[in-house]
């Protein structure tokens, strides 16, 4: 069960990721189990693991993490584009600018042709809430779309950790612990340190990607 007491408001040193971070992964976006929109309001982008490894690491430790994510060129990404505005309403507002000075910061990019990278943040593991019998990676990205982007290729740059998984006694307090890890995730990408990996050439690299996570 989720323990009692106030949570920390950024994850991660101030300068900048410690091995094993940053973690790489990457795969296509699939249809999960329905539950991020329909019964949380917080949908996600799942992404299919082989076995146990994630970024070639088989220890990773299963919870919320945060990053980059990159997702090949779509009408998703083309109706609504990183940075701005968006109806996306679960960062509150300061969180929002801070992002959208960092995204805005990035400069132009051909969406069409290379695609684009959003703010992440992501769970790892069995969801213990749900008793999930495999192990799956949930991506949640931090703007809102009108479009799904499924079958489109996601690459992931994980800069830290965020919490371990929880069981929780309803719905509502792990809709509010998400709705936290959400602003966590906002406020530690902010940081210059953990910005910077917002041009990693890896998060908008799809030539000869595959299906499977790897």
């Amino acid at each position: 069960m989720r323990p009692d007491g106030p949570r920390d408001t950024v994850a991660g040193p101030e300068e900048g990721p410690r091995p094993p971070f940053p973690l790489k992964l990457n795969g296509k976006v699939i249809k999960g189990f329905g539950r991020g929109s329909s019964e949380l309001g917080i949908p996600t982008a799942n992404i299919p693991i082989s076995g146990l490894s994630v970024g070639g690491h088989e220890d990773v430790e299963s919870g919320v993490y945060y990053g980059w994510a990159g997702l090949s060129p779509s009408q998703a990404i083309l109706q609504n584009p990183p940075g701005g505005q968006s109806n996306y309403g679960h960062l509150t507002s300061a969180v929002h600018q801070e992002l959208n000075a960092v995204l805005s910061g990035k400069g132009p990019i051909d969406l069409q042709h290379h695609g684009a990278v959003y703010p992440m943040v992501m769970s790892i593991g069995w969801n213990p809430f749900y008793k999930n019998t495999v192990r799956s990676v949930e991506v949640h990205i931090l703007h809102g779309f009108q479009t799904n982007f499924y079958d489109s290729h996601m690459n992931l740059v994980i800069l830290g950790f965020i919490r371990p998984e929880y069981d929780y006694v309803s719905k509502e307090s792990l809709v509010d612990d998400i709705k936290t890890d959400i602003n966590v995730a906002g406020r530690s990408l902010a940081r210059l340190a953990y910005a910077k990996f917002l041009d990693d050439p890896y998060l908008l690299d799809f030539k000869g990607k595959d299906e499977i996570a790897s």
